[in-house]
């Protein structure tokens, strides 16, 4: 998909999208694996949009990790941004963020912004899609659009942490509207499909049976993990015992959520799922982001 084929906002979605206000960026990243080694062969960008060089921490050279850099550190209204990462067969590559992504509050003609990520991970072939948080400050508009396409065996694990305002600022997300669209597939059938509008204006922001006034969520997802149901008995035992977190398994995806008040909490639980899962998943420990230390 190009990205002049990536679709505005749908009509009634209380976006208002402006074609000569589009300030695009893109980054097209591929991984392959030569000779044992993951090597990042192809890097294309458009704008605001680069990586650093590859790492190999893990003491190996079979998982690649790159940091993806948006020096602007968030969108305003009229951005689009475009993320693509293809995982060749027998690759892994672990791709995370330096800093939290912001998404500001919309100008004064409620023009939105755009964020599409889509990821594709071959047969046989890892991904490890880790992004520190996002951050909506009051007021902001827009659409994020996240595709995974999974082919055979591949294995995905990744996350999304959305605080809603900055109440430590006392400037809560009370106006604008941001819809998330989640499809994660295998061999081009759905596996988990997923569309959340986050509207303070809509009565289940506040309701018990939808937001219920939390201000902080998260998603953690896991596809390629042998025995989820042992996963996920893990995950209860070590875990925070507390409500705000729950975990299932639904065709093949292990799906663990968030939903409270502290940013900190929702990272942690994350972080700490994922270095229990990672020795099931496969059969490697966890090595922690050097970048998510400073």
């Amino acid at each position: 998909m190009m990205l002049s084929e990536l679709a505005p906002p749908a009509a009634g979605s209380g976006h208002r999208f402006d074609a000569e206000r589009r300030w695009a960026a893109s980054l097209a990243l591929r991984f392959a694996n030569r000779d044992g080694v993951t090597r990042l062969v192809q890097a294309r960008h458009q704008g605001p949009l680069r990586v650093q060089r590859p790492f190999y921490p893990e003491g190996n050279q079979e998982a690649c990790h790159v940091y993806v850099l948006h020096p602007p550190g968030g969108l305003v209204s009229g951005d689009a941004l475009t993320i693509r990462a293809h995982i060749e067969r027998d690759a892994h590559a672990l791709l995370t963020t330096p800093a939290a992504n912001k998404l500001y509050k919309a100008d004064s003609q409620g023009v939105a912004w755009t964020q599409h990520t889509e990821l594709t991970v071959e047969e046989d072939g890892t991904l490890e899609w880790l992004p520190q948080e996002t951050i909506a400050f009051n007021g902001s508009k827009g659409a994020q659009r996240t595709h995974i396409a999974l082919q055979g065996n591949a294995r995905c694990l990744g996350w999304e942490v959305m605080a809603l305002g900055r109440p430590a600022s006392d400037l809560p997300y009370v106006s604008g509207r941001i819809e998330q669209h989640f499809r994660l597939t295998l061999d081009g059938k759905p596996l988990w499909l997923e569309r959340q509008p986050l509207d303070p204006a809509h009565p289940r922001f506040a309701g018990r049976w939808g937001q219920g006034g939390a201000t902080v969520q998260a998603t953690l997802w896991a596809v390629g993990i042998d025995d989820a149901a042992a996963a996920i008995e893990a995950l209860r035992e070590a875990l925070p015992d507390n409500p705000r977190w729950a975990v299932t398994v639904r065709h093949g995806v292990l799906l663990l959520r968030y939903l409270g008040t502290s940013r900190n909490e929702a990272w942690a639980l994350c972080e700490q799922a994922w270095h229990l899962l990672r020795p099931r998943w496969i059969e490697r420990e966890a090595h922690t982001p050097r970048i998510w230390l400073t």
